[in-house]
């Protein structure tokens, strides 16, 4: 959940008022962290402690649910990695949003603009799409390996850039090769995988973070898994739930994480919620 000390629209009371409503037994802030760059949409530095103060605050005085601290983390080697938070929170969701530099030193994206991926996959990696999905999940598994999050977040993201097929199709082998070796290395590092549900509600993707053939490796693989709606408003909290808990029960899945008295958790589900 994001909220106003990054790009979310919500502040942190408004997702506690909104979860009185819908009877959560749980909820984790996860706001973008902060980067060493400018960025439109991630956490100032000289705002962290504040965001966690206030989380403090708003535990002490709402008690009928349990609340955590975390952070969606980005990871970009030597800049900024899950490892740099994790000794202040309760969890951490570690993602990439960033590949390689422009030749000013810019960062690219991959999580913006359709535009600003055309630039980076022009100038950065010649017009390659290969080279660019084999780096994207290279620096997934290079997360996972040095610098292991509690969640790996929106595992194929990078994929909202891909309309219509345009650059490639999940099918095509050497794509599934790149997917298969992630989940393998998620299988032995026991990070829980987020099915996140943002891509479907902005319309972006008509499918899950990660797509249901890859939530089936990740079942065959008994990998936990976690669903979360990315919400950057507090409408948005369980927004594409019941269609996606529907989805896991279809391939197979029995149970979900959930953060619970401090530990993750394994419950079974339905698709109004778990069940205790």
């Amino acid at each position: 959940m994001h909220s106003t000390y990054c790009d979310g629209k919500s502040e942190l009371m408004d997702y506690v008022d909104q979860v009185k409503k819908i009877n959560m037994i749980s909820i984790g802030f996860s706001s973008h962290a902060p980067v060493p760059f400018p960025t439109k949409w991630c956490m100032k530095a000289e705002r962290f402690n504040d965001y966690l103060i206030n989380i403090e605050k708003i535990k002490k005085l709402n008690s009928f649910i349990e609340i955590y601290k975390g952070l969606e983390v980005d990871f970009i080697p030597g800049v900024t990695s899950p490892n740099l938070f994790r000794d202040k929170l309760d969890y951490t969701v570690g993602s990439i949003h960033f590949i390689e530099n422009f030749p000013d030193g810019t960062p690219w994206e991959i999580d913006g603009t359709h535009a600003l991926f055309l630039k980076g996959y022009s100038e950065i990696f010649n017009n390659n799409i290969q080279d660019v999905i084999t780096r994207y999940f290279d620096l997934t598994r290079e997360m996972i390996a040095t610098a292991c999050p509690s969640i790996v977040g929106h595992l194929d993201k990078i994929k909202i850039q891909n309309p219509d097929n345009k650059f490639y199709k999940e099918t095509d082998t050497w794509y599934q090769d790149e997917v298969k070796k992630t989940i393998d290395l998620i299988h032995s590092s026991g990070a829980i995988v987020e099915v996140n549900t943002r891509g479907i509600y902005q319309k972006k993707t008509d499918t899950t973070y990660p797509s249901p053939w890859i939530l089936e490796l990740i079942h065959k693989k008994n990998i936990p898994v976690t669903i979360s709606s990315d919400a950057h408003h507090c409408d948005d909290i369980i927004n594409q739930f019941p269609e996606t808990t529907a989805l896991l029960k279809k391939i197979g899945f029995k149970t979900i994480s959930v953060l619970s008295g401090g530990v993750w958790k394994s419950f079974s589900f339905s698709e109004h919620g778990i069940i205790r």
